[in-house]
């Protein structure tokens, strides 16, 4: 989703519902239902880092809040254990991001990742399990780096190593991806 995109409510809207839906089908029960949510905030997160390069911290702690309370209610082994450890993966997942994005600031003198990325990351842990957030994260980086170069390509511009890179709009659709392939696969 480029900038364009995001600035046209009503196609924004249309994705929204098709999300949801898609949701809704895959599953039926109440996960469905918190999958089509997990969708909405998805996407808000990825139209906010495509528009403004912020990911919101209201949308991505509702988006824990949510996945806390899904571990809570949905699944076979859902209560508070399941909570504990939807927490503990959300924890494991964005500590080595915070570590990841303090070193590159020290090494570099300057930003490459955000907070909002390890926060997102941190939602990732909490929604999927370990073996589909790592498969989102190398979706949402594999996917950002082709459209980098597609982009490049496409403009006839040289490729930056300090060019700007809203990674929140490739990981948060990857991260409701993830959700979407568990739900389909369990």
């Amino acid at each position: 989703m480029t900038t364009a995109v995001a600035e046209r409510p009503v196609v924004c809207s249309l994705i929204a519902l098709a999300m949801a839906g898609i949701s809704l089908v895959a599953a039926p029960a109440p996960d469905g239902l918190f999958g089509g949510f997990l969708a909405l905030m998805m996407l808000a997160i990825a139209v906010n880092d495509a528009r403004d390069y912020i990911i919101p911290d209201v949308l991505t702690a509702a988006a824990v809040g949510l996945g806390l309370l899904r571990a809570g209610i949905c699944g076979p082994d859902a209560d508070l254990a399941a909570v504990g450890w939807a927490l503990l993966r959300g924890a494991a997942v964005a500590l080595p991001w915070l570590l990841m994005m303090i070193g590159y600031r020290r090494l570099r003198g300057r930003d490459g990742l955000g907070l909002g990325d390890v926060k997102l990351a941190a939602v990732a842990g909490v929604w999927l399990g370990w073996v589909t957030t790592f498969a989102a994260m190398e979706l949402a980086a594999l996917v950002a780096l082709g459209a980098y170069l597609v982009a490049g390509l496409w403009r006839r511009r040289p490729m930056k190593t300090t060019a700007f890179l809203p990674f929140g709009l490739f990981l948060a659709p990857a991260i409701w991806i993830g959700w979407l392939c568990e739900a389909l696969l369990l």
